[in-house]
This record gives C-alpha cells, sequence and structure tokens, in this order.
C-alpha cells in the first residue's frame, strides 16, 4: 500500500504570503538579434530583414503589426515618386527654355532714361513727353536766343535733363531750332543754313531740280533778253543769271523767290542783264536824243506818262511812266528792286 502524499486527507494550508502556489515558467534567453536596437536598426536600414526580425522578438502582436505596416511604407516609398527624366529631354528643354527666352529679353529691354524726341515736332514732342511723365521746357538751340512763341514753328534738335524741375515731375530740356532750319552741330552754335547753288549754265529743269531741296517760295523763269517773251515751258532753256547769287545764305526759304533768268536753246547768253537781243543797228539821231531828253524832262516833271525815246534797261526816276524804245518797243519804268525801264 503506498503512502499519500503528504497533507492527504486534511485540509490543505495556503502558501506562505508573497509566494507562488506553484513555481513560475522559465523565462527564454533572448538572443542578440532580439535585441531592439537590432530590430528598429534593421527595420531602417533593410526593412524586409527588419520585419523578419520584429517577428521572432517578444513584442506584442499590436508592436509587430506596426512595425511591420511602418516599414513597409519605409520600404516602397522611394518606388512611388515621378521616374526619372532622361537626361537628353531635360537637356533638350533647357535649350528650348533658353531659345524662347531670349528673343523677350531683346525685344523688351529695361528702359534706361526718358524717351528721345529728337527730330520731332516741338508741340508733338512736349505732349508726348507729358504722357510719358515728364515735363518739358525749351530753348533756342543756335547762337541766337529767340523765343518760341508758336510751338508748331520749331522742331526738337537736342535733348537732356533739366537743371531745374519744373513741378513734381522729371524735367527735359528741348534745344530747338525753327522747322525750315537745319540742326547745329552742337547745341549754341551757330546754324549752318543752305547755300544758295550755282545753276548757271544749266537747263531751267536741271536747276529746278537742284534748287528742291530748299524748299524756296518759288523758283520763276524770266528772260535773259528783253525784248524776248518766254514761251509757256522753258524747261530745256538755259540759266544765264540768278538771284539770290551763287553762295548766299537762305535763312528763310519760305519766302524766298529764286528769279532765273534763261535764253532760248541755240542762244547765246548776254553778256549783261537787261540787254537786247535784237537792238536798233542805227543809232538815234541828234535831234531824236534831244526830242527824247526834252520829252523824259516833260514827263519826269509830270511825275508820269509818256518820256520818250528810252533805253531799255537803264534806270529811270519816276515809276509808272512809259518810253518807247529805238524800234519802237514800249516800255515802262517799274521794278522789282530799283527802277529801270522795263518791257
Amino acid at each position: 500500500m503506498s503512502t499519500p502524499p503528504p497533507g492527504y486527507g486534511y485540509p490543505q494550508q495556503p502558501p506562505p504570503y508573497g509566494q507562488l502556489p506553484y513555481p513560475p515558467p522559465p523565462v527564454p534567453k533572448r538572443r542578440w538579434w532580439q535585441h531592439p536596437a537590432v530590430v528598429i536598426t534593421a527595420l531602417v536600414i533593410f526593412p524586409p530583414g527588419g520585419i523578419a526580425l520584429a517577428w521572432l522578438t517578444q513584442w506584442s502582436r499590436a508592436k509587430k503589426i506596426i512595425a511591420t505596416v511602418l516599414a513597409s511604407l519605409w520600404f516602397i516609398a522611394p518606388f512611388l515618386g515621378d521616374p526619372p527624366k532622361d537626361q537628353k529631354d531635360d537637356a533638350k528643354a533647357k535649350v528650348t527654355a533658353t531659345a524662347t527666352a531670349a528673343p523677350s529679353t531683346s525685344a523688351s529691354p529695361s528702359p534706361s532714361g526718358p524717351p528721345s524726341y529728337v527730330g520731332q515736332n516741338l508741340r508733338k514732342a512736349k505732349a508726348a513727353a507729358h504722357s510719358a511723365g515728364f515735363n518739358a521746357i525749351s530753348h533756342d538751340a543756335s547762337d541766337d536766343n529767340t523765343g518760341q512763341w508758336d510751338d508748331d514753328n520749331w522742331k526738337v534738335c537736342f535733348q537732356t535733363s533739366a537743371t531745374e524741375q519744373v513741378g513734381s515731375l522729371p524735367t527735359l530740356d528741348f534745344g530747338v531750332v525753327r522747322n525750315e532750319w537745319p540742326c547745329p552741330a552742337k547745341d549754341g552754335e551757330p546754324i549752318p543754313y543752305p547755300k544758295m547753288p550755282k545753276v548757271v549754265g544749266r537747263t531751267f529743269e536741271q536747276a529746278s531740280t537742284t534748287l528742291k531741296p530748299l524748299a524756296l517760295q518759288e523758283i520763276k523763269a524770266d528772260s535773259a533778253y528783253t525784248d524776248v517773251t518766254l514761251p509757256a515751258t522753258v524747261d530745256d532753256w538755259t540759266v544765264c543769271f540768278q538771284d539770290p547769287e551763287a553762295g548766299k545764305a537762305i535763312e528763310y526759304p519760305k519766302t524766298t523767290t529764286a528769279y532765273l533768268k534763261v535764253t532760248a536753246p541755240g542762244t547765246a547768253c548776254p553778256k549783261s542783264e537787261f540787254t537786247e537781243l535784237h537792238p536798233d543797228p542805227t543809232p538815234p539821231s541828234i535831234d531824236e536824243e534831244s526830242d527824247g531828253s526834252s520829252s523824259s524832262s516833260s514827263g519826269g516833271s509830270d511825275g508820269g506818262g509818256n518820256v520818250g525815246n528810252v533805253h531799255p534797261g537803264a534806270f529811270c526816276d519816276t515809276p509808272g511812266s512809259t518810253g518807247v524804245s529805238k524800234r519802237g518797243t514800249l516800255y515802262t519804268c517799274k521794278g522789282p528792286g530799283q527802277n529801270r525801264w522795263r518791257p
């Protein structure tokens, strides 16, 4: 008969305070690769290996799932970005962008100052400057000191910034001359007025073409011989005398008329002005001269009327008086200029 275990048949006594009723199970020994620092490092550096180590540790199931999710996201994150661009495509894009940007840069350069109004009418230049945000004043660009009473009659030759500002806006100072005058070489120097060219010896048509750039008031033809009447067209007639003479400065072309005395083709020019082409071959007799003198004296005392025989082109005293040449041609004492006997 076997011996019963201790306490058999007797009430079992509780264990002493602080002691377990049965011995605790043995705790498994942790390996080095199960250390949290090693596992976390593996999850960061090599997520697949770190996930495997996490599930071999003594972590709770919730911690293992969280570690697995975070490591997986960390592992696949680089593959979710944009695909790398081809270097050739990138280079082409840069070239295209540069070519596109270059014209826009050269087409609209940044302004370095106010616009230039040189060559414009003074009134229009002032209006344009005011629209651009500038006040404008003007001064005579020549060596004179003429005021600009009517801006429409002047043009801008020089443009500078005014030394004194007018109002709140920046001020431009225009150096100007009259529209018909050329600009001086420098602000304040004399105006290089155009000179009357020499047109003697040319045809009237050639002379007119030469004088056209001067913008004269008129180019008028007159006969070089006092007893020759001009036809309607004298383009092929030769210029024998000119007024103004060659080399004279033309300051006011709008009020200047060029008088060109011409002769027909094949006809030589006279040696002097106011010459007849067909003078009377017989000189007047003494009686005719005395009659002419008495008549002239009589006409002069009357202040007009017929003075008898006169010499074409000679000076006379009484404007409006008339006389007859040796050939019987009627002449009148008149201008332009000093009074002469003219047909």
